[in-house]
């Protein structure tokens, strides 16, 4: 199973210097890709300038948008920016889009919630289109650049309902479910759905198989991920993430190391940790547990 790493895109001290550490300490050690994630309300760095920067402080691994919230863009814009940055990363890029959760950002940047599972089905075929050379219309020149990888980025779909994961089985390459906690049971699920959606869509190809959780391995690493995971949610409700919070386990190494065993066993092909500080030990402490498996 391979595994890659977030950037710390929501904490207040990633800075440029902390971006520079970031990208080369991950770039060096045993990780397959380098993601970072989008909001819009809120503290964070955003997303495409992240990882344009990313990709060229980088040579290795893979770029990943984990994910892009496809709904709350331009789909012929976004094609574009993907573009531009497999261009930038020599086709390193591996995209994973969604609708996401958060409707405020959708008000904040003026985009419809409603509807936004279907226009996303649209988008995806839409985007292909460009990155195949087709003009977005009629008397338009084609939108460039040209990714680097022929056929355009592989898509994978940040999809975890029943539902979703039928619509990603007729366009996406994969399906990447994020278990907060590392407990496998959802992921199985999810992988399991996956295998009779793309069977049902009579997809050649089995899909991808990507999981994801959070965790810590910063000097007080428990309470950190705990307020972290705490944060994140917040906006769900105070009870709700102060459960869910309460939760996590993965601030141990032992821990980490059971929950990627447990995930690995179900067929998992590769795995996004994300840390809950910008701390540059989280990095080199997880590539050291990652090298020991």
């Amino acid at each position: 199973m391979d595994i890659g790493i977030c950037l710390p895109y929501m904490e207040r001290d990633f800075d440029r210097h902390a971006v520079l550490a970031w990208c080369r300490a991950i770039d060096a050690g045993p990780f397959s890709s380098l993601t970072c994630g989008e909001r819009i309300t809120g503290y964070t760095l955003e997303m495409r300038g992240v990882l344009a920067a990313a990709a060229v402080l980088t040579q290795r691994v893979r770029i990943m948008p984990s994910l892009y919230v496809l709904p709350m863009h331009s789909a012929v814009w976004a094609a574009k920016e993907i573009a531009t940055l497999d261009v930038l990363s020599d086709g390193r890029v591996t995209l994973c889009v969604g609708v996401g959760a958060r409707e405020i950002d959708y008000r904040a940047v003026e985009a419809p919630f409603e509807l936004r599972h279907a226009r996303m089905d649209q988008q995806v075929e839409r985007m292909r289109a460009v990155w195949r050379g087709e003009p977005p219309l009629s008397g338009a020149d084609p939108v460039g650049p040209s990714p680097v990888q022929a056929a355009g980025p592989p898509i994978l779909a940040g999809a975890m309902g029943p539902k979703a994961i039928a619509r990603a089985s007729h366009w996406a390459d994969g399906i990447y479910g994020f278990t907060m906690n590392g407990n496998p049971a959802p992921a199985a699920e999810w992988f399991r759905l996956a295998d009779s959606a793309w069977e049902a869509a009579e997809r050649v190809q089995r899909p991808r198989r990507v999981s994801g959780f959070w965790f810590s391995l910063a000097d007080d690493a428990d309470a950190r991920l705990k307020q972290y995971v705490y944060d994140y949610l917040e906006i769900l409700s105070p009870d709700a993430a102060r459960a869910i919070a309460a939760g996590m386990t993965m601030s141990a190494p032992d821990a980490i190391r059971k929950g990627l065993d447990a995930i690995e066993a179900l067929g998992c092909e590769e795995l996004l940790l994300v840390p809950a500080t910008a701390d540059l030990s989280e990095v080199e402490r997880i590539a050291e547990l990652v090298e020991k498996r």
